[in-house]
């Protein structure tokens, strides 16, 4: 298996074999806890205008989430928080997701014979699902903050994954307690409170809440269907 990091657009862009965008901060986290509580259906797009035409679209029992620059956008039910997913009304809904790094990037992989979404909360299910099938190629692509500077958590995720495939476990435990005082930082400005707010930090650092994968499935209709995939214990 040989296993290459990659960051930003043109990492995604550059992806070959199964593919696994990273978003710690905060989109692949946000995912996972969507689908923890009750979402029927997640649907990945690249914009805000493409998230809003397709809720005029579907209609009924849709929620739109996610962020431009980290702020939700006009006309957008929820922010790209786990702590709205967590404390919203999602049972049973399809949710729209658009945001500027994650979403993107999934978008963006064109050249992937598979895509997953990862976040730490879910690393080591995507390492056993790609275990489980075996691919000659990995690309993991750390999407970074806004896509245009290196984010340590998504690069810290992405070395944890291709450590779990080489049958290593590292401990993390300290170097996710340094992440709140570097890249996760943010969570604790008083400025970011409304839309960051401290809890999306450790929601988005709890390593390996969650037992299973995001399957991104590229449609022709241009959006991307993000199929859950739960891993066996």
């Amino acid at each position: 298996m040989i296993i290459t990091v990659k960051e930003f657009i043109a990492g995604a862009r550059e992806a070959e074999g199964v593919t696994v965008i990273i978003d710690v901060f905060r989109a692949f986290s946000t995912a996972c806890y969507a689908y923890d509580r009750g979402i029927r259906r997640l649907i990945d797009v690249a914009s805000p205008a493409e998230a809003l035409a397709l809720r005029d679209k579907l209609r009924y029992g849709t929620v739109v989430a996610g962020e431009k620059d980290e702020m939700k956008p006009e006309g957008f039910d929820m922010g790209n928080s786990p702590t709205e997913m967590i404390t919203g009304d999602l049972m049973g809904k399809t949710m729209i997701h658009c945001t500027t790094a994650g979403t993107n990037g999934i978008m963006n992989a064109t050249g992937a014979t598979e895509i997953l979404g990862a976040s730490l909360v879910n690393a080591a299910a995507v390492a056993s699902y790609i275990s489980m099938i075996k691919p000659e190629k990995v690309t993991l692509v750390a999407m970074g903050y806004r896509a245009v500077e290196s984010a340590g958590e998504d690069l810290l995720c992405a070395r944890y994954i291709s450590d779990l495939l080489q049958g290593r476990e590292p401990d993390l435990t300290s170097e996710i307690s340094a992440l709140r005082h570097g890249s996760g930082s943010r969570f604790f400005n008083p400025a970011n409170l409304s839309f960051s707010p401290p809890t999306d930090f450790f929601l988005c650092t709890d390593l390996n809440r969650f037992n299973f994968v995001l399957k991104a499935v590229i449609t022709s209709a241009g959006y991307a269907e993000i199929l859950r995939i739960d891993m066996s214990n």
